[in-house]
């Protein structure tokens, strides 16, 4: 069993985090799937996207009981639990799989593996109004932080139409292993405001917030 934690890190919101260190049939026997999930997790190609697909289940299910369910939005493909009891957000990387749950409040997570030069794409997502640190050990981190809780604002406001860099804006911050950033969205008549948590995870960035 490879359950990190499940904590509440405010009320109302329940966060959870899995490491997948099952194989294939390990992790499928640890959780109950009904049919159309069976067919779901077949679709997939990938065991990669298998373990993914059942790694949430599981964590799910040890987060609010056997009972809980995931189904997807017809036209958007976004996750939601069958019986609404929950508002859910979703995010893998690598070996973690990560769950933020409320009853009541909107919530965005995302999570990510710090394996990739994201200084070469940080033109697509920084906007010129922030900044990011001059320390070269703490650089790409920082920039990890950023791409993380653009992601979890487009979660929350659910806009496709959202540019990460032109519409999304994060307020100065020095990262710390952990610690909390204040980012707003602009766009049309959208305009919101959130303050988002961050972690470091060893070689993982979390950023989640709930609304």
């Amino acid at each position: 069993m490879a359950l990190k934690f499940i904590q509440e890190p405010e009320e109302d919101c329940l966060l959870g985090v899995w490491e997948i260190e099952e194989d294939l049939a390990a992790l499928r026997s640890m959780v109950e799937l009904e049919p159309a999930e069976e067919e779901r997790l077949d679709s997939f190609r990938r065991e990669a996207r298998q373990l993914e697909f059942l790694s949430v289940r599981v964590l799910l299910q040890r987060m609010v009981g056997h009972e809980a369910r995931i189904v997807y939005d017809a036209t958007t493909n976004k996750p939601f639990l069958q019986d609404r009891s929950r508002n859910i957000s979703i995010s893998h990387s690598g070996k973690l799989t990560a769950i933020l749950l409320s009853r009541e409040k909107k919530v965005g997570l995302d999570m990510e593996q710090m394996t990739h030069r994201i200084s070469s794409i940080a033109h697509y997502f920084i906007n010129p109004a922030e900044r990011i640190t001059d320390d070269e050990t703490k650089k790409r981190y920082h920039l990890y932080i950023h791409w993380c809780a653009k992601e979890a604002m487009y979660k929350i406001c659910d806009r496709n139409a959202l540019n990460f860099r032109e519409h999304m804006i994060l307020e100065s911050f020095d990262p710390g292993v952990e610690g909390e950033v204040r980012g707003r969205v602009e766009h049309g008549h959208l305009h919101k405001e959130f303050l988002l948590h961050y972690r470091r995870m060893k070689d993982y960035v979390m950023v989640w917030c709930c609304e």
